[in-house]
């Protein structure tokens, strides 16, 4: 019944944030970055944000989720701030870099660090090297969530399925109620957009599935590698593009078009097929990961298996829209 509420709470939010967005004129205007031709109306990931903190709320008091971990994922307040005040007036990066270092800190500190990577043959428990590694890997995520969030559907689509995934896999209830409020969200994105979910959302997510993964690796309920096949559709995509545009001298700052998933829709799919095709990328991966959980000690092999995948669908879209 919580998830229904959750659902149907950020579906009725995100219809309030619209006509609310529609008002102010808080609308998405088209640039070289763009996917879309139209102005739309953006921050409907706040309606995400509302919702998820709700179901988190009523976990709290009803004994549902570990405290520890109930405050670590509420820290996401500050990514969610100052990401509403950035869709809504802009905010220096320095600014926004600043409060996602503060906010990783502040997790890693709540949750003890990162305490180990079990990587199925061993664990690596190095526990000051790998919060190091684990701070930078919090703001990468929260940011590497933003950097998909580029056609309709796309990144709420891959918060429903990562949710999904960990919960059929896990049990975990709680990540559950993130993926119906992206759901809820999702009606009013889906192709074409009625309204756009902004940096509230994307960042939101990116900070919450970073967050989740790491309590779920020192807790012993799942390596944090199979976080990162789960989530390997768009860090590999989002990697691997500015890795190619390093090498191609590009000035990384500059706004593009240059995602796999963004060149997949130049070359004529629409937002949805492409949205579609990435969900089946997906249960490739899912079926993956099915693996590497019922073989631990192998869990690194179907990683790599995970990543020639990837690789080779980057070459297919490659064929179809050149890296250029």
């Amino acid at each position: 019944m919580l998830y229904i509420i959750i659902f149907i709470l950020a579906f009725g939010l995100t219809f309030i944030v619209r006509h609310i967005a529609i008002r102010k004129a808080v609308l998405d205007i088209p640039n070289e970055r763009s996917s879309h031709t139209i102005p739309t109306p953006r921050g409907g990931g706040l309606a995400i944000a509302i919702a998820w903190y709700a179901g988190l709320i009523f976990t709290f008091f009803t004994g549902m989720i570990d405290e520890t971990l109930f405050y670590t994922l509420m820290l996401g307040v500050l990514i969610v701030v100052v990401s509403l005040v950035d869709d809504l007036i802009g905010v220096n990066y320095i600014i926004r870099l600043t409060i996602q270092a503060i906010t990783a800190a502040s997790a890693l500190y709540l949750m003890g660090g990162l305490q180990k990577i079990d990587i199925g043959f061993y664990v690596i428990q190095q526990n000051e090297i790998l919060t190091i590694l684990s701070f930078f890997g919090i703001i990468w995520f929260i940011n590497l969530y933003n950097f998909i969030d580029g056609i309709d559907g796309y990144a709420a689509g891959e918060a429903i399925f990562i949710s999904a995934a960990v919960y059929v896999l896990f049990s975990d209830s709680v990540i559950l109620l993130i993926g119906f409020a992206a759901l809820g969200f999702l009606f009013w994105n889906w192709d074409k957009a009625k309204i756009f979910m902004g940096d509230i959302g994307s960042t939101l997510l990116g900070y919450t599935f970073a967050v989740m993964a790491i309590w779920h690796q020192n807790h012993d309920t799942s390596s944090l590698v199979v976080w990162l096949m789960l989530t390997s559709l768009f860090w590999f995509d989002a990697t691997i593009t500015i890795y190619r545009r390093f090498i191609n001298k590009e000035r990384l700052s500059q706004a593009h078009r240059k995602h796999a998933y963004q060149r997949i829709v130049q070359a004529g799919f629409s937002h949805q097929k492409t949205v579609l095709l990435a969900m089946i990328i997906n249960l490739i991966i899912l079926l993956l990961v099915y693996f590497s959980v019922v073989n631990k000690n192998y869990v690194l092999l179907f990683f790599f298996l995970n990543i020639i995948v990837l690789y080779i669908f980057v070459k297919l879209v490659d064929k179809k829209k050149k890296f250029e």
